[in-house]
């Protein structure tokens, strides 16, 4: 590879390129790593046989790929990285080469209307342009952002699976486990009785968890918020049960060898030999949410407990489990 040519934020899929010229850097934000090593060569070989250097960046029109570019580099850190830079590339496909102050609310609607099925995509579309237009408006690139007057979409709620009770399918589940992958187990448990996002329990290290006070301390959560986790006794025998000697603070509570913490290929086994459907890991924040909910806690607990950004979050367990809606109309 070219001396000249560098990814600036490792990942990203955005490639730069460095030269001298007269004594002077010259910096470029190209895109693709082909064309920024052949645009390398160029500028190298009009440098050298003293062709004039083109006037970058101040005069260059900006367009909607280059605040792709920018939005990807924004993002090359976030666990949704991978999503970012496909839709990145669907986008850019059609829309790239429009200068960024052309695009209109009216043009993206009807990008939007052309290309996405379903409302859900639709509004991750719309989120990746209004991203770019974000960062750009940060870098002083743009001034305005299409994307603001598009409308987001009503997205159907879908069925919040949980673990039913009745069915007897958390003991199903924890028996496969037990049999196909006992060295989950614990971080299984932690998931049910926690409700903890799976990157806020995959990150935890142990200097977070404190099994005297049955306290879990999360610094980095979904909602951006500091917030304790309390831990009832399973819980707290399950972490117990993941004590190793030579252990540092520092360490991760439950180590993965993935950045994204994918749990699929021990889970989806035990999930099939305990003949569950229909379910995903996250589903075991649902559980967690609907067992207190049966319960009898609040809206205002469940929320508190679960971390939800608001009340109406944590209201939409109160009615998962029609045995327990129809044990308060039994009341009357």
């Amino acid at each position: 590879m070219a001396r000249g040519v560098y990814e600036k934020v490792p990942g990203s899929g955005v490639w730069w390129i460095q030269y001298f010229e007269g004594g002077k850097r010259h910096r470029e934000k190209v895109g693709a790593k082909s064309a920024a090593i052949k645009l390398y060569h160029t500028r190298k070989a009009d440098a050298t046989a003293g062709r004039k250097m083109p006037t970058l960046r101040n005069t260059r029109g900006i367009t909607v790929g280059d605040l792709l570019d920018d939005a990807l580099e924004y993002a090359a850190h976030h666990k949704d990285f991978q999503n970012y830079k496909s839709r990145a590339e669907i986008v850019r496909g059609t829309l790239g080469d429009i200068a960024a102050t052309d695009l209109t609310p009216l043009d993206l609607k009807r990008w939007l209307n052309a290309h996405c099925k379903t409302p859900a995509t639709a509004n991750r579309y719309k989120s990746l342009v209004s991203l770019a237009y974000r960062v750009g408006g940060e870098a002083g690139k743009v001034t305005v952002n299409p994307a603001r007057m598009v409308f987001h979409r009503p997205e159907p709620a879908g069925r919040k699976r949980y673990l039913m009770v009745e069915e007897k399918e958390y003991d199903r589940l924890y028996a496969a486990i037990m049999k196909l992958y006992p060295e989950h187990l614990a971080e299984f448990i932690v998931s049910v009785y926690t409700g903890m996002r799976l990157t806020e329990q995959y990150s935890c290290e142990w200097s977070q968890v404190s099994l005297s006070r049955k306290t879990i301390e999360l610094t980095v959560t979904k909602n951006g918020f500091a917030r304790t986790v309390r831990l009832n006794e399973k819980v707290v025998a399950a972490i117990e049960s993941l004590r190793r000697p030579g252990q540092k603070k520092t360490d991760l509570v439950f180590p993965s060898t993935r950045k994204d913490y994918v749990t699929d290929t021990w889970f989806h086994p035990c999930l099939a030999e305990a003949g569950i459907t229909g379910y995903v890991w996250h589903c075991n924040r649902h559980t967690f949410c609907s067992w207190l909910a049966m319960a009898g806690a609040t809206d205002r607990q469940i929320m508190e407990a679960a971390g939800h950004k608001s009340l109406a979050m944590a209201a939409k367990y109160s009615h998962l489990s029609p045995r327990h809606t129809q044990s308060v109309v039994d009341m009357l």
